[in-house]
């Protein structure tokens, strides 16, 4: 039996008889078609290991208190070791993604771009496609907690740099072209840790499904989301939002329904699955 066919044979009916459940029921069918239909051999794409970042195990602060439901409560959260893509996914490593595996994109991205905008981040990307290029280069989407530990790092700051907004450190609304920018055009917007474009450029998948009273029962150790529902999270805001919409806590959210041309992408993994 297919991955495809297993995956859907698990699914309770009782759940795919409800209307979300059959919206939900879409979207993991084609989560489970993208990745049986992804090339069992992996090629290595473009980026080295020492494009990634290592971020040691420990706790952090995640969260919040202020007047958006979807950030509180703030609260203490550990997290294992693991290494997380120093920058976004660029049109030409998508590219290669592209090229080496011949996975077509539902819409939105033409292979034009890795050839004249390589440098830029790939947007306009489901988040069904965005899992399916990490797992084939032997990562995968960062969880909503990884990502936001490696932009804010361990003294709760509200920016990569800081707690003062400072609108030059990032591609955004309040100082910004009105597009994006070739990744890494902002190092002394870089987080603790050394990621760049953390704030603003593009907002990029998570893991996580979304939920806006999620914080309120999460587990403070190793957090992964909860249950699927139809969302799945973003986060860093893009260059066409404001100082508030960018900082290191906000959550956002997308159906992933069609392509938006804001939001983009990195990979993290495991520690002890990233090369030395």
């Amino acid at each position: 039996m297919s991955r495809f066919a297993a995956t859907v044979m698990h699914i309770p009916r009782s759940f795919q008889r409800t209307f979300l459940g059959n919206l939900v029921l879409s979207k993991i069918i084609l989560a489970a078609f993208l990745v049986a239909c992804s090339p069992q051999s992996q090629a290595s794409p473009t980026s080295s290991p020492d494009s990634m970042v290592s971020v040691p195990a420990g706790w952090f602060t995640m969260g919040q208190d202020n007047e958006r439901r979807s950030n509180r409560p703030q609260r203490q959260v550990y997290l294992d070791a693991y290494a997380i893509d120093r920058a976004e996914v660029t049109n030409a490593a998508f590219g290669e993604f592209i090229s080496q595996t011949g996975f077509q994109p539902a819409r939105g991205w033409d292979e034009s771009l890795a050839r004249d905008q390589g440098d830029l981040p790939v947007v306009a990307i489901l988040w069904e496609e965005a899992d399916a290029y990490c797992r084939w280069a032997g990562k995968r989407l960062p969880t909503e907690a990884e990502w936001e530990k490696a932009a804010r790092g361990v003294d709760a700051r509200v920016y990569p740099w800081g707690d003062a907004w400072d609108a030059s450190r990032a591609n955004t609304a309040e100082e910004g072209p009105g597009g994006p920018l070739p990744v890494g055009s902002y190092p002394q917007g870089a987080s603790p840790y050394g990621l760049l474009d953390m704030t603003g450029n593009v907002a990029e998948w998570v893991n996580d499904h979304f939920e806006f009273d999620y914080y309120t029962y999460a587990p403070d150790h190793n957090p992964l989301g909860p249950q699927p529902v139809l969302d799945h999270g973003l986060r860093g805001g893009s260059f066409d939002d404001p100082a508030e919409f960018v900082a290191t806590f906000f959550r956002n959210s997308s159906h992933s329904a069609l392509p938006n041309y804001r939001v983009g992408f990195r990979c993290a993994l495991a520690e002890s699955s990233h090369p030395k």
